[in-house]
């Protein structure tokens, strides 16, 4: 009885010892969370869609109480979200206007020209991956869907093999844009109207080839917005841009474009 009884003493006592040991390593060894971390991860929108540029909403909530992040990086939050954060550190919100995604392609089947027949996975980046993908433009949507697959809100549609976004579901995280291997996706400002559906830089001729809606570089949007001192389009190559930091919303602009590769964004909120 004796022995029964030391062994169970001896194991109570290291039992105790060892809670002695953790309530001391707790107390002096432990690193105590800013409570303002909670406070912020619960006022974000917790879509963990990674648009702020961390891995998700809980290191962006803490990368902010850390100073290493600004409240007005959360895309889907929008200015609400960061006006809250802002009062949780105690610091101004900084405005931030709201970013969409915006597909610079109007290449559809039944307008660009297709160079083979692809097989493969249904991926763009395994499609440009083969032989550069099926498309004669090398500049356009090879439309296989990998931006689609991306957005975490499905506000991406693939429509006569060309990727169109709902700027009604979109919230500009941004990752349809990494999935795109012709980087032909843009984040722009919510607020822009008037959107250049095209990146092929190359001159008209090379461009009649193979779209019969790329631009041209007739120049005839910046004529017809007010010249170049007006300053709504820039050109890359022979490629038109809208300047998004003064981007132009002249609600006729895209009707006197010879190709039709300039939109309202009305066009593609709707999809079709």
């Amino acid at each position: 009885m004796s022995a029964v009884l030391i062994a169970v003493a001896a194991i109570a006592g290291t039992g105790l010892v060892c809670a002695a040991v953790l309530a001391l390593a707790d107390r002096y060894l432990s690193v105590r969370e800013d409570p303002r971390i909670g406070m912020i991860a619960a006022a974000l929108p917790g879509a963990n869609c990674g648009g702020c540029g961390f891995a998700g909403c809980g290191d962006y909530a803490r990368a902010l109480v850390e100073g290493k992040a600004a409240p007005g990086q959360c895309a889907p939050g929008g200015a609400e979200c960061s006006a809250a954060c802002a009062k949780i550190l105690g610091v101004a919100a900084a405005a931030a206007e709201k970013r969409v995604a915006l597909v610079h392609c109007c290449g559809s089947r039944s307008e660009a020209v297709r160079v083979g027949d692809y097989n493969g996975i249904c991926d763009c980046g395994a499609a440009a991956a083969t032989a550069g993908g099926d498309k004669g433009c090398r500049f356009g949507c090879l439309g296989y869907g990998s931006c689609a697959n991306a957005c975490p809100q499905h506000a991406i549609t693939i429509s006569d093999g060309l990727a169109r976004v709902d700027k009604r579901l979109c919230i500009g995280c941004g990752k349809c844009a990494s999935a795109c291997p012709r980087h032909l996706i843009e984040l722009v400002p919510a607020s822009a109207t008037i959107h250049v559906l095209c990146a092929n830089t190359l001159r008209g001729p090379d461009v009649l080839k193979v779209c019969g809606k790329g631009c041209i570089g007739c120049r005839l949007c910046q004529k017809n917005s007010g010249g170049p001192e007006a300053g709504h389009f820039t050109f890359d190559g022979f490629l038109a841009k809208v300047n998004y930091a003064n981007p132009p919303s002249d609600p006729t602009l895209p009707g006197k474009c010879p190709r039709k590769c300039i939109a309202e964004d009305a066009h593609f909120e709707t999809g079709h």
